[in-house]
């Protein structure tokens, strides 16, 4: 999430803006672009890029901002390029080459026989040049000083993987993962099995859960227009929920409400085209996790 500003212009607007984040800046530029952009200080991300990387970004603008924990949550698809024969610190081509290894002579349906074997919930060890916090400190402020460190290893799951091209020097594959995998780890790991050494020299986020590269915008075309209302982009991540003004009035004030059909997680509760609350059901009734104020809309 971004760092918050108060006051400017754009301080009314709220909802949601897919970006196709270009390569070079971070996740946190854009969105400081953004907040600038668009004169407003809530404005956050959900799920960070490297700056190497491209492609699909999530923001979240004023109240939208309150849906990020919901929109980290799903599934990210992404393409990228190994290259093969030489390893780095970062495990990307940002990095500093820390060793080499022999080029490929494995074929095409030999690399998708060992990218096949790796799917499914599996620990990954995390690169040591991440944002992932060990003992209140970024590793990649501990790599930066050169402290000898071994990087945490999490559960993930590797949903699917396609290879699609294989030479001597590269490997060309996309990928579809849960929420804390890292593709520059499946590139380490992959090049490992393969008996050599290598990083990724391209990656490209295409989906973070239903929001896609075909939808984003450049930073630059960001406009208030741009914006999903808070219900619109809450009906991409979860169900949603029709309820009535009494049950509306209830809910903004924090109180339970009786549930209809029964779901389970978290639901968006909507009213007259706007989002009133994401809430979940606990014995029979919805209690309230987030509450949004009354305005329908993006506010542009």
């Amino acid at each position: 999430m971004g760092r918050r500003r108060k006051g400017g212009k754009g301080a009314h607007l709220r909802g949601v803006v897919v970006v196709d984040k270009p390569k070079g800046p971070t996740s946190h530029d854009v969105v400081s672009s953004l907040r600038k952009r668009l004169d407003t200080g809530r404005v956050g991300h959900a799920g960070t890029l490297d700056p190497m990387a491209t492609g699909v970004l999530v923001v979240a603008v004023g109240e939208g901002t309150k849906l990020v924990p919901y929109l980290t949550a799903a599934d990210k698809r992404y393409a990228a390029t190994l290259s093969i024969g030489t390893a780095t610190d970062s495990l990307d081509a940002e990095g500093d080459v820390t060793g080499e290894g022999p080029l490929l002579t494995a074929t095409l349906d030999d690399v998708r026989a060992v990218a096949a074997s790796m799917v499914g919930v599996i620990r990954q060890r995390v690169p040591k040049v991440s944002a992932v916090r060990v003992d209140g400190e970024r590793l990649h402020a501990k790599a930066r000083r050169g402290d000898d460190f071994e990087a945490p290893e999490r559960e993930v799951e590797l949903r699917s993987v396609s290879v699609l091209e294989v030479a001597p020097d590269r490997v060309r594959f996309e990928l579809e993962a849960s929420k804390g995998f890292y593709v520059r780890s499946f590139g380490r790991d992959l090049a490992e099995r393969l008996g050599t050494v290598g990083h990724l020299s391209e990656l490209r986020r295409l989906a973070s859960g239903a929001f896609t590269v075909a939808e984003a915008v450049v930073p630059e075309a960001v406009a208030p227009e741009a914006l999903l209302d808070p219900a619109t982009a809450a009906a991409k991540v979860m169900p949603t929920v029709e309820v009535g003004a009494e049950a509306a009035a209830d809910l903004r004030m924090g109180r339970r409400v009786e549930a209809g059909e029964v779901l389970e997680g978290p639901a968006a509760l909507v009213h007259a085209g706007a989002l009133v609350t994401i809430a979940e059901q606990r014995e029979g009734g919805w209690q309230v996790l987030r509450g949004f104020t009354s305005e329908a809309g993006t506010g542009a």
